[in-house]
């Protein structure tokens, strides 16, 4: 599938929300969007509070943005995937949203710290469980972060091309994993993890560094000096289409 193009929307609901939003996403919102040419696919996410973080225990991330840098959205994620990004450009989300009337302004002004980012696909990689024309998975991960410095923005994408991207090849369970670049938005770098389930992450994903100590160390310390969105990396299981 050439779709290369990302346009990613992450954000909160109230409770009392939450399934009248989920209906009219998948009558009215998603279907529009799909209109648009270009646009090839949509999927929306809900995030899995208790997955465990890759490495086990509380994960890797030390730096986190601060509260007023980046709108705090982290219970749904919605994604739209295109094979360039001026799709999601003209006219942009901002112009698309501001047109909207009614039942549409009612429903997204019901979102809290909404973040999103328009992104471009730097590389990926099929895992075993891989199609490459299947539309994303039912159970993903998503990270979105800056690098502390040039240097170690340098190191990143060696460490992407040398060993994260490479071990995800054969790793169990794994359907893709596209590593993102931003075209507007405050992360600059995504991972996007596609599973066939969350019990296949949690069974080969979580762990799987472990009988690769010397990996290990390299990951441990290059995830120390990038910037995360507060929590983290989300992990989340797919609420639509839900096939």
């Amino acid at each position: 599938m050439n779709d290369r193009a990302y346009w990613i929307s992450w954000y909160d609901l109230p409770d009392n929300n939450q399934a009248a939003h989920q209906e009219w996403l998948e009558r009215s919102y998603i279907p529009e969007v799909l209109s648009w040419p270009g646009v090839m696919w949509a999927a929306h996410y809900a995030a899995e509070k208790k997955a465990v973080p890759l490495g086990g225990g509380q994960g890797r991330v030390r730096l986190h943005a601060a509260p007023d840098e980046v709108p705090g959205g982290t219970q749904f994620i919605l994604l739209f995937g295109a094979r360039q990004p001026h799709v999601f450009a003209d006219p942009g989300p901002a112009a698309f949203h501001a047109g909207l009337a009614g039942e549409d302004r009612d429903m997204l002004e019901a979102r809290r710290g909404v973040r999103t980012n328009l992104m471009v696909e730097e590389a990926r990689v099929l895992g075993p469980g891989g199609d490459d024309d299947a539309p994303p998975a039912p159970a993903i991960q998503l990270g979105s972060f800056n690098a502390v410095s040039p240097e170690v923005e340098s190191e990143l994408a060696t460490w992407y091309a040398q060993w994260r991207l490479p071990s995800m090849k054969t790793l169990p369970g794994v359907v893709h994993v596209r590593k993102l670049v931003s075209v507007a938005g405050w992360a600059k770098h995504a991972c996007f993890y596609e599973f066939t389930s969350l019990a296949e992450r949690a069974r080969h994903f979580v762990h799987y560094e472990d009988a690769h100590p010397d990996k290990a160390r390299w990951s441990s310390d290059l995830v120390a000096r990038l910037v995360h969105a507060t929590p983290g990396a989300i992990v989340a299981r797919r609420t639509w289409p839900r096939a």
